[in-house]
């Protein structure tokens, strides 16, 4: 997910974090995110999916909480339902629940949103302390994100990830997506990387190098959200049993991207909350972070290889503060020595940060030689030509719904290139990665 190139990006300045203000009074009012469900679009998503009945229903299981426990696990379990109701949808099981084609990811982002809005009012009658909140709505987010529903088994295990009829072993591959974003722009954006987590979570992709099965989670495009460690919390678990992980978002026009080179930068541009954050990304253990991580994707048999209608490209570039410097330079082939980081290849917003947290978690458990992970930028996902204008524009149409579709399948055609080649190349190095 790259930072669009708007007029308000160029300048975008740090302003106070939403987190900062998390007191009583706070917790009791609805995000910026949050208020954006009162507009016309999101209503039409969610009733042309169904998903119009989930807070409402939510909030009448909420007036039944008699205690703060007993809340929580109402939480954990309609969080968990919401998710698994989304996979579904997209994935053609059960009623499709309205006209919106089952391909959409936004009847979960929209439907989540509801859902915290009633957590975030809810007064119970036995009190609720800012703390207790905050760990209800943690719960939710993550529940209904797919955070807490990956499921490997372990390696040569006979659990249903790990290995098939007849003894064949099921390669274990990690995916995350994102939530839709710029919506102050327009409210009707899709995430092509949010409709692959759904579409893929929990499928088995056939390959050369034998069946691998799938599990996905998304993550909000919020800065505060990763400076609290959601991507390690979520991913440190699963790191070490996977053979193949790779984090998506939307990127440029027309193209998949590769990304070879991540930067440890954030670089401004306002996420779902309207917050900006311009700054080193913030990590644990600071004084051994690096300002570069690179892929261990096999980098070269996926942009070799046809996967669709888009093409896919190894890109390598960066921007950086050369050692002695003080200007940014754009770098076509990768940093200099001793450079700081400015944007990775996939710019300076929260899909490089998911890259350079991710991978540099990897290198951390001491996995950077032997586990092939990076991340992939999609297409940008487009209306269609006549569709253009959130004003007067429809919610979806025939060549949205036809990009989106295809974009998915190639992240699938993409992910099985990267399982034959890192599963025959015997290690990430030999798959043509960097080094």
């Amino acid at each position: 997910m790259s930072a669009p190139h708007l007029p308000d990006a160029t300048n975008a300045t740090n302003v106070t974090d939403t987190a900062a203000v998390a007191g009583s009074a706070a917790a009791l009012s609805p995000t910026a995110e949050e208020l954006r469900l009162d507009r016309s679009a999101p209503r039409e998503i969610l009733a042309a999916s169904g998903f119009d009945d989930v807070a409402p229903e939510f909030a009448r299981l909420l007036g039944s909480a008699r205690s703060a426990a007993h809340a929580h696990r109402l939480v954990v379990r309609e969080g968990s339902a919401l998710w698994r109701r989304a996979v579904d949808r997209v994935q053609g099981r059960g009623p499709a629940g309205g006209t919106l084609s089952r391909d959409d990811d936004r009847p979960l982002y929209w439907a989540r949103l509801g859902m915290t809005r009633e957590l975030r009012l809810w007064e119970p009658a036995f009190g609720l302390t800012a703390e207790r909140r905050a760990a209800l709505l943690d719960a939710l987010e993550r529940t209904s994100r797919g955070q807490t529903d990956l499921r490997f088994a372990p390696s040569g295990g006979s659990g249903k990830t790990a290995s098939r009829g007849g003894g064949q072993r099921v390669k274990r591959v990690l995916v995350t997506g994102f939530d839709p974003f710029t919506l102050d722009r327009d409210a009707r954006i899709s995430n092509p990387s949010g409709a692959a987590a759904l579409a893929l979570d929990g499928t088995v992709i056939e390959t050369a190098d034998g069946p691998a099965r799938v599990e996905a989670a998304v993550f909000p495009v919020r800065w505060r959200d990763f400076a609290d460690g959601t991507v390690e919390r979520t991913l440190r678990p699963h790191l070490g049993p996977v053979d193949l992980f790779t984090t998506v978002s939307q990127g440029r026009v027309g193209r998949f991207d590769v990304e070879r080179i991540n930067g440890a930068w954030r670089g401004g541009f306002p996420d779902n909350e309207n917050v900006s954050r311009t700054e080193t990304v913030p990590v644990d253990d600071p004084a051994s972070q690096p300002q570069w991580t690179t892929t261990t994707l096999p980098y070269r048999a996926i942009t070799a290889a046809s996967t669709g209608r888009f093409p896919v490209y190894d890109n390598t570039s960066v921007t950086e503060i050369p050692a002695g410097g003080t200007a940014p330079v754009v770098r076509p082939d990768g940093p200099t020595a001793g450079s700081v980081a400015r944007a990775g290849g996939g710019g300076d917003y929260l899909s490089n940060e998911i890259a350079y947290r991710a991978t540099l978690l990897r290198d951390r458990l001491g996995l950077g030689s032997t586990l092939p992970g990076g991340h992939v930028h999609t297409p940008v996902l487009q209306f269609g030509a006549g569709n253009t204008d959130p004003a007067t524009g429809t919610v979806t149409d025939p060549e949205f719904v036809r990009n989106r579709l295809d974009i998915v399948a190639q992240v699938r055609a993409v992910l099985a290139v990267a399982v034959s080649a890192s599963g025959t190349s015997g290690s990430p190095a030999r798959a043509g990665t960097p080094g």
